[in-house]
């Protein structure tokens, strides 16, 4: 068994990597680059040569190639010893053409196309006359050299990337003493709780493990998953956070900082990370904090996408299987009569009804008729908003089980135990529940992982419809917004579960049915 599964988390993660392959090969080589900006505000206010590097900066930053100005190479120059300060100031003002450029100017971008050409980047000018019809009539001419990134490379990049550690070299300018500190006693509580807290110097996170009141109680930030940045779904935030953080409303509590002040606040002292110079004329920070780990989040009210997602997800499932697995076995007892005729009408109504159709028309009968929510109201949010979700999820997932347990319990009233345990005087009650329903149930209970991680991907249209801000809805977000990073993250996260899902699926049928092995005996 353990050789079976070590086997088939190895075939998971190959194939995790292919399906990331894919969508990155689909997204950076197949979809045009530009699109990109077509919600960044930014992009549309940059004028003359500003928005060419404005472009290509996002560009890396999106990781489609890697740009390097070459004004950034005069620089490095000039760092390395090569060119003095005066020679760097001459050299970066090139004029408006080719033509128009002073004698050392002109030297040096001659050097800077050679060399990078060289190393197999594509080096351009774009001369501000020359941009007039297209962008505006500007100054200087931009050069710059760039090269796209191909996906082999990228994938690496990415693969290598996802889990970050945090430890006391992060940081490169820090100031004080690297090294950790472990209390028992975390100062953030004002010094006198007893919350244990191991805290860094010279970390990206001032608390790496902390201790609060919700779940799971005790939290770490020493080793994290990098899925990558979103540029416009939650600009500037990681994927992980943009579904872990909280939403909603802030909320306010008494908070003790660094510097001893003591007042009502909604900052989150456990997320704060070093923010370089952030004490330097701050007045604000500087009554506060007492280093550089200024910038935190803020406490919120209301779940995360995940958390919404999952409740509503997990009730989903439970409801489903308490509900549909005993109407499935009494539909099979009550073969071809009445109770089996209304199942089978329900089932056909779920199929044949497209899922849009009946969500809207249980949203329109629970909020007329039940006076139920139909919208998510974070601000004010009450147990009652999850009635609707839970049901138009539950009701097609009843139908399901419904239908799949009740064929195969028919299935196994046909077999040949069954007639040899009647003929052996057990009655249809024992054969019912000792042979038939325990038979039927094995193949339904490789589906449990799968339905408890599903919770975790939140329903799209479900959560579209009635306002849930969970991550459902995540995806589409970003495939709206041609948001990359987004795409890709949340794919290798659907990827990870669905992997989880079959191996979990696996193991629960053989704990199950101890006769169902997954290793193979030479015969």
């Amino acid at each position: 068994m353990t050789k079976y599964l070590l086997k088939r988390l190895l075939h998971g993660v190959i194939s995790i990597i292919f399906v990331v392959a894919i969508v990155m090969l689909l997204i950076y080589s197949l979809m045009d680059r530009d699109k990109i900006f077509s919600s960044d505000s930014a992009y549309s206010h940059q004028k003359n040569n500003a928005k060419i590097a404005y472009m290509y900066q996002k560009w890396e930053e999106y990781g489609y190639l890697d740009y390097v100005p070459y004004s950034d190479y005069m620089k490095s120059l000039m760092k390395s010893g090569d060119i003095d300060e005066a020679t760097y100031k001459e050299s970066v003002k090139l004029g408006k053409t080719a033509k128009q450029d002073k004698k050392i100017a002109k030297e040096n971008a001659a050097k800077f196309k050679k060399y990078y050409e060289s190393k197999g980047y594509t080096v351009e000018r774009v001369d501000a006359i020359t941009q007039r019809n297209r962008i505006a009539d500007g100054g200087a001419s931009l050069l710059f050299a760039y090269k796209n990134t191909p996906v082999t490379t990228r994938l690496f990049r990415y693969l290598t990337g996802i889990f970050k550690f945090d430890s006391v070299n992060t940081i490169e300018d820090i100031e004080g003493k690297r090294g950790l500190t472990f209390t028992w006693k975390d100062p953030a509580y004002g010094g006198d709780k007893f919350a244990p807290a191991l805290m860094g110097n010279g970390t990206n996170h001032k608390y790496l493990i902390y201790v609060d009141n919700k779940f799971p109680f005790v939290h770490q930030n020493m080793l994290s998953l990098n899925l990558g940045l979103s540029y416009t779904v939650n600009q500037g935030v990681e994927i992980t956070t943009t579904m872990t953080q909280s939403q909603g409303m802030t909320k306010s509590v008494m908070t003790t900082y660094p510097t001893g002040l003591q007042e009502e606040s909604a900052d989150d002292l456990h997320s704060a990370v070093y923010s370089a110079g952030s004490l330097v004329d701050n007045p604000i920070n500087e009554a506060r904090f007492t280093d550089n780990y200024t910038r935190v989040q803020l406490r919120r009210g209301g779940k995360s996408k995940l958390g919404y997602s999952f409740i509503i997800g997990i009730f989903d499932v439970i409801f489903a299987y308490l509900i549909g697995l005993p109407l499935g076995v009494l539909m099979a007892r009550k073969k071809d009569k009445f109770i089996d005729k209304l199942g089978t009408v329900y089932i056909m109504f779920i199929i044949a009804i497209p899922s849009l159709a009946y969500i809207f028309l249980f949203k329109a009968i629970g909020g007329s008729l039940f006076h139920l929510p139909t919208q998510f109201d974070t601000k004010d949010e009450i147990w009652p908003m999850y009635i609707l979700p839970i049901i138009s999820l539950c009701l097609p997932a009843i139908a399901g089980l419904m239908k799949w347990m009740r064929r195969f319990m028919i299935d196994q009233m046909s077999a040949d135990y069954v007639k040899f345990a009647r003929s052996g005087g057990l009655s249809e009650k024992e054969i019912f529940s000792k042979h038939i329903m325990k038979n039927a149930a094995v193949p339904m209970c490789h589906d449990i992982p799968a339905s408890v991680l599903g919770a975790l991907t939140g329903a799209i249209i479900t959560e579209r419809v009635y306002g849930v801000p969970g991550v459902g809805d995540v995806l589409t977000q970003a495939i709206g917004k041609y948001d990359n990073g987004v795409i890709v993250g949340v794919t290798l996260f659907y990827a990870v579960l669905s992997v989880l899902a079959l191996v979990l699926g696996d193991t629960l049928m053989s704990v199950v049915d101890p006769r169902i092995s997954f290793s193979t005996k030479d015969r």
